[in-house]
Formats: structure tokens, C-alpha cells, sequence
């Protein structure tokens, strides 16, 4: 199966840490005040006390003191000074960045070279695991556990025989999430997806039914009727989602099948539906931002071929066969999901390098342990994780090592290793890497970034979402395109909440799109993701009442009453690029594009990250893990 094809993505300055669990905390000053629990340590390791990285609330993700540094420098083109003295003995791997494919490379490096090999792990945000990140909350005394980047192992009967080997051998046995994933928690409470119609962009607030089916699946007419009657949308509008759902035609019968290929590659879904399926503009932006979490971009810039892949409607009826790789079927349930998303993975990495800075043995009681960060960077430790300190400058010396300057508390330190993996962003390796060639850094800048926000909302009770009949809610007009309950999972000694009364986080995501511009996708992502650095944790929490109190203030929600705390993760620098078919050379994939010379080895200097394999997922982050390793031990 292609990777574009995959219906459930992807393995997402103002804002100030905060308490929580500190009862009713008023939504003023949410994100505001206040410090983080601390992280009690063993007296017996010495080693000094601070904030815990998960319980942090406010904004977090590409969190305040994390990018300002690489910002000076591929901005402002601000250079540090590389140190005479070495800030510690050399080693035998440094890996920039701390996120699951930096740990993976860590993780494979040891395995091919020793236990005893020295490696360094440097990353430039306060916590590991990069995109996978975790949050907790304390409301009233319970303990919830959220994902903030990096959500579920996704279909990991796909996975190469590497990565499915190596989650295993980290303690992750997939087979058991059959066991810890209620698939039925939400249709035996008869909870439903809704849509919610906006006032701002609707002309007032309305909670309806989303349209049955799921798209792809065979309609249930008098549901689709029922429901669209309630949409607040013109009768042609009504009338026309009505045939695109309930009767799609073939659009394009009487042309080849190479004629419909061509069409749909090179016509975006939200241009074809109104030109061939007679849809109209109203009802084609009430669809453009259906599955805007899989590619965090709307349908004004994804194809109508991947319309196709992943059932939306009007596709059906076109013909065009297996060679479109969908829809998307359902060989594997989207269950495989730890209730901290894949921190969970970037965990165990994490306890299986540095014994006993994560308490346990199993991937059952990797969830409610407690990591112990300071043994992360512990002198004489075989492998250390340096928080908080970002690359500025790595490159090749003549002596056949690497030399690498990073910044931490804004002074300038230098290691030197035998060999380097850039497990980083890969846009950012061109600053860091002065050495690169000039075709190499074009290669790279081909790629953008996708922005994104996963935002937690810890709630004291979900009894409104109960009361509406819903878990999850699709926002064709809102700031935040979704809003969905936990996925439920219970594991170990981690409950899913059974009763309404019990807390419960809400997950509302964001994509600065821009769409209706004749923007492409990498022009709405440069866009977004400056937006993104200019909203304020204030901008969020706004948003998030606003729209929580419009779709669930009739059934009961009350946001100074209800909500414990907030968790903004942003992601200026989001999903990894990969390729679109509307925008790109269609031929170019996983084997061909120019993510393969972006990829390239510099010296003694290899590349690891997802963005190397043009795809945003676990086994492609390990994947290139294990390429990069590979590469350093043909030296």
C-alpha cells in the first residue's frame, strides 16, 4: 500500500509553564503563571532537581527557549564562536536531535559498534522524543496522560523488517492493543461524529450529525438525509452533497483509464467535485477541510486522485481500479496506540540506552513511569541526553572526526565524535553543516515542513459530550478543524475514564491553512508556520472556549467550570513533507525524489530523520535510523 493512502496520519512565544491540578484554576490565568512540579530524584544520585517536561502545560511543543537559537542562526545568520577547549571527552557517536529516529540511530549505533560505544544525544528542546511528545495532567488528584505530536504506530503489518524488529526487541508487542484498545467504548454509549457549523461562519452555532457514512463506506440514505437537512447550507448546497454522497457517477466515464489518471493527478478534489460533479462552492468548503489532519492542508491543494485513496465522496463510481492504491481499506485497525501517542516509543528507547532513567521492564508500565531526567546526562554514562542545547555548527576536521558546536543557556560548548547523525529537521542542515554541497542544500530546501497544533484540553468530566451524543466533532469553519475525546485505551495501571463524571482530555487540532488563495502547499505551509510563531497562548485559549462553549455549551459545558488545563503544542515545523502528486513529479516517492540526494552523507557526517524518507511515520524515522548507522559502519 502507498503511504499516501494511509487514511490516519501520522505518526501533531507567549506562553509560560503553569501548575496543574490546582482545583479551579480560573481560565485567566491558564498558561500564565505558576512552575511545574518538579522532578523528585533519589538523593542517593546526587544529581540536581527540576521541572518535569510533561506536566509542563501553556505552550509546549516548539515551546519557548527551543528555536530561538536556530532561528539567529538561519535567520540572522549569527555565528558562534567554535570553543578552543572540548566540552567533554570525544566520542564515538554524536546525533543531533533527541526525537524517535536520534534515539533509534543511538539505539542501532550501539548495537552495531558495542555497549560500551560513547554517544551523545543533543537536542534543543527541554524534553526527548521530539514530534513525540507527552503530556499529564492532574486534575482533582487523576493522573491523565495525553499524546501532543506523534500519535499512533500506524499499520504496523506494513512496517520493514527492521523497524518491526526493533519495536519489538524495545518491549512493543502490537498484537496487544486488540486487548487495551476499546474499538467499541464509543458506539456501545451510542456516541457519534458530529459536525459543528460555526456562528461566525455559518450565522449561528448547530451541532448536527455528520453525514453517515463515514466517507467511504456504503450510505445509510434516510441517515444522509437526516442529516443534511439539519445543515445549515442553501438547498442547492444540500441537494448536491446529497448526489455526491448517496449516487456518485463515474465523472469521467467515456476516457481512458490513463485519460482519468491524468485528470485526477493533476485536478485538486475540491476543483474536480465542482467541475465534473456538479458540486457547489458552498458545499465544496464544506468538505475542503475533511481529513485536513492527514496532510494538515485543506482540498484546495490535494488531488482528486487522492480524494480517491481516501474515500471521499463522489469517488467511488470512477473505476479506476488497484492501480490507484484505494480507497483505503481497513487491513488493520488505527488501535496501536499507547495513551501517551508514541512518547511511549521514544520511552523505551529511551530506558533500553540509559538503565534505570525510566523505571520497569514492559511496555505496560512504561506508561505511568515516571522518567527520571536527571540521569539522562550522567558522567561515565556509555550514552547521554543533553536537553535544552542546539547544534549550530557540525562539520568534518581533518583528523577524520566530526567537531560539533551547540549552544546551551546561550554559551557556545564543542564535542568532538568519530562519527555524527543528523537526526534534526532536515531544512535546517544546510546552517549546520558548512561543509555541505551546494546541490545537496537545493535538494533539501525542495521539502517544506507542514505546520500543525495538537492542543490537550484536560477536562474535570466529559458529561457534555455525552449529552450531545458525540466523541468527536468536524469544524468546516472553526479555528480548530476538530475536536475528539481521548482515544480509548486503557494499559498497566493507566484507566481510561469509563464514566462521563471522570476527567478526560479533548484534543482540538489546528492547520494554518491558507486556503482559497491559489496557494500551494508549500506556500500555505511557509505561510502558516509564520503564523503559528505569532499567535499567543492567550490567541488559543480564546479560540478554545469560544469554540467549545458554541458546539457544547447546550448540552452543558461550562469552560470556567470544566476545563483544568491546556496544553498548546505547536509544530511550526510539522509533518514531514511528503510528495503531492498535484504539486510534484508524480513518479517521485519513498525510492525517487530529491530527498535522496538531500540525504546524502557528508564525510563522517550520515542523515537520519523522517524527513530523509519523504514520509511522517515511526517505521520511517526508525527506518532511516538504521540507514544512517548502516552508512557510518561502511566507512
Amino acid at each position: 500500500m502507498s503511504k499516501l493512502s494511509k487514511i490516519s496520519r501520522r505518526d501533531f512565544l507567549n506562553g509560560l509553564p503553569i501548575a496543574i491540578g490546582v482545583g479551579a484554576t480560573p481560565l485567566s490565568v491558564l498558561g500564565c503563571g505558576g512552575e511545574a512540579p518538579v522532578d523528585v530524584i533519589d538523593a542517593a544520585t546526587a544529581v540536581p532537581s527540576g521541572p518535569y517536561p510533561p506536566a509542563l502545560t501553556g505552550m509546549r511543543g516548539s515551546h519557548p527557549g527551543s528555536f530561538e537559537v536556530a532561528h539567529q542562526l538561519s535567520w540572522a545568520g549569527r555565528k558562534w564562536a567554535r570553543p578552543d577547549e572540548q566540552t567533554d571527552g570525544d566520542y564515538d557517536l554524536v546525533v543531533v536531535g533527541g526525537g524517535l529516529s536520534g534515539l533509534a540511530a543511538a539505539y542501532f549505533y550501539r548495537e552495531r559498534f558495542g555497549q560500551d560505544a560513547r554517544i551523545l544525544v543533543l537536542d534543543n528542546h527541554d524534553d526527548f522524543g521530539g514530534h513525540a511528545k507527552r503530556n499529564e495532567f492532574t486534575i482533582d488528584g487523576r493522573t491523565v496522560i495525553g499524546y501532543g505530536g506523534s500519535q499512533t504506530i500506524e499499520a504496523p503489518g506494513s512496517y520493514s523488517d527492521i523497524a518491526a524488529k526493533t519495536i519489538r526487541e524495545i518491549g512493543i508487542d502490537t498484537d496487544k492493543f486488540y486487548q487495551y484498545y476499546d474499538q467499541s467504548f464509543f458506539s456501545d454509549r451510542d456516541l457519534l461524529e458530529h459536525v459543528y457549523f460555526d456562528a461566525e461562519s455559518y450565522g449561528e452555532d448547530r451541532l448536527v450529525p455528520q453525514l453517515d457514512p463515514v466517507f467511504g463506506e456504503e450510505p445509510d440514505i434516510d441517515s444522509v438525509r437526516s442529516s443534511l437537512a439539519q445543515f445549515p447550507l442553501s438547498q442547492e448546497s444540500r441537494n448536491s452533497l446529497e448526489r455526491l454522497v448517496i449516487d456518485p457517477e463515474d465523472y469521467l466515464d467515456g476516457r481512458s483509464l490513463e485519460e482519468k489518471f491524468e485528470i485526477m493527478r493533476s485536478t485538486s478534489y475540491e476543483v474536480f467535485v465542482q467541475t465534473y460533479a456538479g458540486l457547489t462552492e458552498e458545499a465544496a468548503l464544506f468538505l475542503r477541510r475533511k481529513f485536513v489532519g492527514i496532510w494538515a492542508m485543506g482540498w484546495d491543494a490535494l488531488s482528486a486522485l487522492e480524494g480517491y485513496r481516501l474515500g471521499m465522496p463522489g469517488m467511488q463510481a470512477l473505476g479506476l481500479g488497484e492501480g490507484a492504491d484505494g480507497p483505503v481499506g481497513e487491513e488493520e485497525p488505527y488501535i496501536f496506540h499507547f495513551p501517551d501517542g508514541n512518547a511511549s516509543v521514544a520511552r523505551l528507547f529511551v530506558r533500553s540506552l540509559i538503565p534505570g532513567s525510566i523505571p520497569g521492564s514492559t511496555m505496560e508500565d512504561v506508561v505511568t513511569a515516571r522518567a527520571n531526567y536527571g540521569l539522562l546526562d550522567q558522567d561515565g554514562a556509555a550514552v547521554r541526553i543533553r536537553l535544552s542545547s542546539t547544534a549550530v555548527d557540525v562539520r568534518n576536521t581533518e583528523d577524520g572526526s566530526v567537531d560539533v558546536v551547540y549552544v546551551s543557556e546561550g554559551e557556545a560548548h564543542r564535542v568532538r565524535a568519530k562519527n555524527v547523525v543528523m537526526a534534526c529537521y532536515s531544512s535546517v542542515t544546510p546552517y549546520l553543516c558548512p561543509q555541505m554541497p551546494e546541490t545537496q542544500r537545493k535538494a533539501i530546501e525542495y521539502a517544506e515542513k507542514t505546520p500543525l497544533v495538537y492542543t490537550n484540553i484536560a477536562l474535570r468530566n466529559w458529561r457534555a459530550f455525552e449529552n450531545a451524543g458525540t466523541y468527536r466533532i468536524f469544524c468546516p469553519g472553526s479555528f480548530f478543524h476538530s475536536i475528539t475525546l481521548d482515544f480509548p485505551v486503557s494499559m498497566g495501571d493507566y484507566f481510561y475514564p469509563s464514566s462521563s463524571d471522570e476527567p478526560m482530555i479533548a484534543t482540538m487540532h489546528h492547520a494554518p491553512i491558507s486556503p482559497g488563495l491559489g496557494l500551494t502547499m508549500k506556500e500555505q505551509s511557509r505561510i502558516g508556520r509564520q503564523k503559528l510563531y505569532g499567535l499567543t497562548f492567550d490567541d488559543f485559549e480564546q479560540e478554545i472556549i469560544k469554540q467549545l462553549t458554541g458546539a457544547l455549551g447546550p448540552y452543558g459545558f461550562d469552560a470556567e467550570r470544566d476545563i483544568a488545563g491546556i496544553t498548546v503544542n505547536r509544530w511550526p515545523h510539522g509533518y514531514a513533507y511528503e510528495y503531492n502528486e498535484l504539486e510534484d513529479d508524480p513518479s517521485f516517492g519513498a525510492s525517487k525524489g530529491p530527498h535522496i540526494e538531500g540525504r546524502a552523507m557528508i564525510g563522517r557526517i550520515a542523515m537520519a530523520n523522517s524527513d530523509s524518507q519523504a514520509t511522517a511515520y515511526v517505521d520511517a524515522a526508525i527506518d532511516a535510523a538504521y540507514r544512517a548507522v548502516n552508512e557510518l559502519s561502511m566507512l
